[in-house]
């Protein structure tokens, strides 16, 4: 014999016993006292917060053979059939199944009808915003004056679908969903009555889960028990949701703070590996970078974390600058994974645009000086013939001052060296053989913030970020990259292509590129170098 899912097991038998909804049934329970019942009601809100059996309750309450004004006894033979469902005088409508308008007539014309055995026949429309217009329409006369010994109770999760005229016609109560805390509570009680035995940490996370529905809060707590038994951990209950843990999301939050990508795409990739779930980690990390928010702003009082993990966030709070915090968020907030759910890059790209920005600002004071290559004056005097350029560069050297802005204007003049100038903005012109590796590493940044054609924010731009120019053979570029993660996503044909056009708008000319790894900080590699090894830890691809 199949036993009972816990949300119908133990769902609430009196208007007390509804969690979360005290603004609706202490009204209810003063309105019972006071024999001021109401004709109908709308009971509005999300699934799983206590509409339908706050309805139940009410109806038992009004036929309650014992009272009648207030809580049902639960004991008698009225509550009891009300309770068991065979009740012929509480008939519950599935509006989402009966949504025409003959079957609203047909409803209307059983409202005249005297109950059998109750004092009031009570109709628990579900669904109501599911009903046609034209079956809405027909239900408004009745529900504005239905018989005296009848007592309609309407509930919608979609309140905006309903006509104003029915919602005119009745009281409303708004549901609200419940919090963490009220989830919990419920669970714990459920838990020991069912002896199981859960870790508070794993019930914590079944409510998070949930999002304020009770009976999606029960229905994971029994698939737990189910799958586990009776005794269920936090790392089970991560496990079965598919929940990282906030663990890992705060050792990424810190690795963003502190600038570390190496650990960061560790990180990411350790969860990839661990087979989780990279949507919700990625929730993860946007909720742990929000209490980062909220803690930075002074906001942080509401938070329901354990006293080591506020101690640890508000550290990095301290450490990290509020912009670099909202850039992150930014990053983190508008990832997209459901197309791709398995592969880490759009998460790799997050965490180095995330961490970016602040190493470009504290690096632009140091590239500030680049701009004394103008000394050459090669756009000012790019109408002059080359030979005046070598004889004449002392007495101008107050013209690229004057002439830096309309440098556009006279740009067109030059056979081969225009373009390049307009699409980057650079005043140094082409670079030059001989020292075009120095001049495109300094400017490295200031090239792809300015590629043209918005090529600046496309995936290969990013990539571009992680790598370092170095060297020029010939019309080919290598570049070097730390972590061969990135060095392959570079070689994918679409990515090397912009890269190609970038570099090449800015150079002046046509040039390949090609990528090789090289891990930067191999402390044993250092080490046989400082023996008089050669260096040959480049690998090519």
């Amino acid at each position: 014999m199949a036993s009972k899912v816990f949300y119908r097991k133990w769902r609430p038998q009196l208007l007390a016993e509804v969690v979360g909804q005290e603004h609706v049934t202490r009204t209810l329970l003063n309105a019972l006292a006071n024999e001021r019942v109401s004709h109908a009601y709308l009971f509005c809100g999300p699934r799983g917060t206590g509409k339908t059996s706050t309805a139940r309750s009410l109806a038992k309450a009004v036929n309650c053979l014992t009272n009648g004004k207030g809580e049902p006894c639960n004991s008698c033979d009225m509550c009891q059939a009300i309770t068991e469902g065979r009740a012929l005088d509480v008939i519950e409508v599935d509006a989402a199944s009966n949504t025409g308008v003959d079957d609203i007539r047909s409803l209307r014309e059983k409202v005249n009808y005297a109950p059998n055995q109750a004092h009031y026949k009570v109709y628990i429309i579900d669904e109501v915003h599911m009903l046609s217009t034209s079956a809405s329409n027909a239900l408004l006369k009745t529900l504005e004056e239905p018989p005296p010994h009848v007592i309609f109770i309407l509930a919608t999760t979609e309140t905006h679908k309903i006509l104003p005229t029915i919602l005119s016609r009745c009281q409303r109560f708004d549901f609200h969903r419940l919090s963490q805390a009220d989830i919990v509570t419920k669970l714990s009680r459920i838990s020991e009555n069912e002896g199981i035995t859960i870790e508070p940490e794993a019930l914590k996370l079944i409510a998070r889960a949930a999002t304020g529905s009770m009976r999606d809060a029960e229905n994971l707590l029994q698939q737990m028990m189910t799958y586990y038994g009776n005794e269920i951990t936090l790392q089970q209950a991560q496990t079965l949701l598919g929940y990282s843990g906030d663990r890992r999301a705060t050792d990424l939050v810190k690795n963003i703070v502190n600038q570390d990508v190496a650990s960061g795409v560790s990180t990411i990739n350790e969860v990839n590996n661990d087979g989780l779930d990279l949507r919700q980690f990625n929730r993860d990390v946007v909720e742990s970078l929000r209490v980062l928010l909220l803690l930075k702003t002074g906001s942080g009082e509401s938070l329901e974390l354990t006293i080591d993990d506020i101690s640890e966030l508000k550290e990095l709070a301290t450490m990290a600058p509020l912009t670099q915090i909202l850039k992150a968020i930014k990053q983190f907030g508008q990832l997209d994974l459901g197309l791709d759910n398995y592969s880490t890059l759009p998460l790799e790209l997050a965490l180095v645009d995330g961490t970016l920005p602040e190493t470009e600002e504290k690096g632009r004071p140091v590239r500030q000086p680049a701009p004394e290559p103008p000394a050459k004056k090669t756009p000012p005097k790019a109408a002059q013939p080359e030979e005046k350029k070598a004889t004449e560069p002392e007495p101008k050297v107050e013209e690229p001052v004057a002439k830096k802005e309309p440098v556009t204007a006279e740009e067109p003049l030059p056979a081969e060296e225009p373009e390049p100038a307009t699409a980057t903005g650079i005043d140094t012109g082409p670079l030059e053989a001989g020292g075009a590796i120095e001049q495109l590493q300094t400017q490295w940044s200031k090239m792809i913030n300015e590629a043209p054609e918005g090529m600046g924010k496309t995936p290969a731009a990013a990539l571009l970020r992680s790598a370092r120019p170095k060297e020029i053979n010939d019309d080919t570029i290598v570049l070097s990259f730390k972590y061969p993660l990135h060095k392959e996503n570079m070689e994918k044909l679409d990515n090397q292509k912009i890269a190609e056009k970038i570099v090449s708008s800015f150079l002046g000319r046509s040039c390949k590129v090609r990528c090789v790894y090289e891990h930067e900080n191999n402390h044993l590699v250092k080490a046989a170098l400082a023996r008089g090894a050669q260096h040959d830890n480049v690998e090519e691809s």
